[in-house]
């Protein structure tokens, strides 16, 4: 009876902050307050689901690991420095209030003040990814900056983890080498699993057996195992693949960990003062990565997203808080205080990611005179120069229309596609092609239309996509003709109602195409007879 009504809780208090727009992960956590006014204090259930949660996290961040991504100095840079700039000034404010006699500071060592500037140092990983994925600017340069600079906040963590746990790697550790050799295999597996539920067993049997129990056999931190197999797969279309199957697991299993923490630790009138007062640190925490962002010559406006992106406490706080718990450096009330500094963070974030663009407005004179006067070379201005045909999405349509144009305008047609690889195959084609998210406002932003674009081409594979770069090509009051495909009726109506002058719906194109080559192909067949 107690898991039902755990539940019912979890469920309703999730769709409830869902409703008003709120990461249901806060209302996860009140629902395990509310489980410990009712009484419940302790399922086994929900502790064992909610190790699985860390370690499946750490599983994903690793199948998303991108190595080069890291060696960025704007992201190696600012997350390293940040760390310890924001654990310095943290721990003298928790050091001066510890001299003011502050009832929850002061009975703490000098470690486990050191212990909370470093856990309240890092960001959050599910919401920025939730933030981004809604705005659909994964791809664009502040969010991939973002997730980079999460990623090596995660790296430390895992590092702090595996040193915390005190354990010795016994000799049978040198087996791990065994991993490199292996990696071709574990690959192959995952490809022939397909995709679907077979895909995501193999996946777990990775994440859990080949990861978290060898590790753990051998006496290292099994965390680390999950994160370790996750980036030697990650890079790779089956990796791809498997993070986005397993993200809503992921986040179920996470739902357990927010719960286990109300459960567990009730705040008292105290603990709430404390975590008001640690939420009220958090413009200092955002003020560095803007300024470190600004140092390594970011535009004002990609550091101003960027920073809104990770204004806020990190659930990897939490873990590592509730590893010093386990070893007794912190009381347990603590952890109830910093999931509620977490909590209190993202309700001050979300709507400030919501209003992002219209606050960069309000104050871009003054965040433009703190930018760099050299630019870093992915945030210049993206010139078009004298190209007269733009074509937002070089994918199968678009390289097509781009080898058709290109006969009729020599030297005058542009593409531009998100996929890197992508980009650089054309380029190795000897196409005019460039790096550029359509469905990013950062884009838009950084894109200057010269007069003498006459066309401009759009063949993305969502109609999504296409309405929205419509939508900005009017508000820079584009005057020239614009093109676009769909698949369905509706789509087309759409776009015309936008303002689209010439719509191609694909399937009929496609049930035409196919039916003229057979027809020329049977007619050929004819005569030859």
């Amino acid at each position: 009876m107690d898991y039902i009504v755990i539940l019912v809780a979890a469920a309703c208090s999730g769709f409830l902050f869902q409703l008003v727009k709120l990461p249901p992960l806060l209302g996860f956590l009140v629902a395990g307050f509310v489980l410990h006014l009712l009484g419940i204090h302790q399922a086994p259930a929900i502790d064992i689901i909610a190790n699985l949660g860390v370690t499946l996290l750490l599983f994903s961040i690793g199948l998303k690991l991108d190595i080069r991504t890291l060696l960025r100095r704007e992201v190696y840079g600012t997350a390293f420095l940040h760390l310890i700039c924001n654990g310095l000034l943290f721990l003298a404010i928790f050091s001066a209030l510890k001299w003011l006699a502050i009832s929850q500071l002061k009975v703490l060592s000098n470690e486990a003040l050191m212990l909370l500037a470093f856990a309240l140092s890092f960001s959050s990983t599910v919401f920025a990814v939730k933030v981004l994925q809604d705005k659909s600017e994964l791809q664009s340069l502040y969010g991939r900056v973002a997730i980079g600079i999460l990623v090596m906040q995660d790296l430390f963590a895992v590092i702090y983890l595996s040193v915390s746990s005190g354990k010795v790697p016994s000799l049978w550790a040198l087996s791990l080498l065994a991993l490199i050799p292996l990696r071709p295999v574990l690959l192959r597996l995952l490809n022939r699993a397909g995709h679907g539920e077979v895909q995501l067993l193999v996946g777990f049997c990775m994440a859990f057996v080949v990861g978290y129990a060898w590790f753990d056999s051998v006496h290292i931190k099994p965390d680390l195992g999950a994160l370790l197999i996750g980036m030697l797969l990650a890079g790779t279309p089956q990796a791809n693949n498997l993070s986005r199957d397993l993200f809503a697991f992921k986040e179920l299993f996470l739902v357990a960990f927010f719960l286990s923490i109300g459960m567990h630790y009730f705040p008292t009138a105290g603990s709430l003062v404390i975590a008001i007062l640690i939420t009220l640190l958090l413009p200092l925490k955002a003020i560095l990565y803007l300024l470190l962002m600004l140092v390594f010559r970011l535009r004002s406006r990609t550091a101003w997203m960027g920073t809104l992106s990770l204004a806020n406490y990190s659930e990897f706080g939490l873990i590592v808080s509730a590893i010093a718990v386990k070893s007794n450096l912190l009381d347990g009330h603590w952890l109830a205080i910093l999931a509620i500094a977490l909590s209190l963070s993202f309700i001050i974030s979300a709507p400030l990611n919501q209003k992002a663009d219209y606050i960069y407005r309000r104050v871009q004179n003054l965040l433009g005179r703190l930018q760099r006067n050299r630019l870093h070379l992915d945030d210049l201005p993206i010139e078009l120069g004298n190209m007269e045909i733009v074509i937002l999405g070089m994918g199968r349509i678009g390289s097509g229309a781009y080898e058709l144009m290109s006969q009729h305008y020599p030297g005058k047609v542009i593409g531009i596609d998100t996929d890197l690889n992508k980009v650089q195959s054309h380029i190795e084609a000897n196409r005019v092609v460039i790096q550029g998210d359509a469905t990013d406002s950062d884009f838009w932003e950084k894109l200057v239309l010269s007069k003498s674009v006459k066309l401009v081409l759009l063949t993305m594979p969502h109609h999504n996509g296409n309405e929205y770069a419509v939508t900005q090509l009017h508000r820079r009051d584009y005057a020239g003709e614009i093109a676009a495909i769909c698949r369905f009726e509706d789509d087309e109506d759409a776009l015309k109602a936008l303002g689209v002058n010439h719509v191609v719906n694909l399937y009929e194109e496609a049930g035409l195409g196919f039916a003229q080559h057979i027809y020329d192909a049977v007619n050929s067949s004819d005569s030859k007879r």
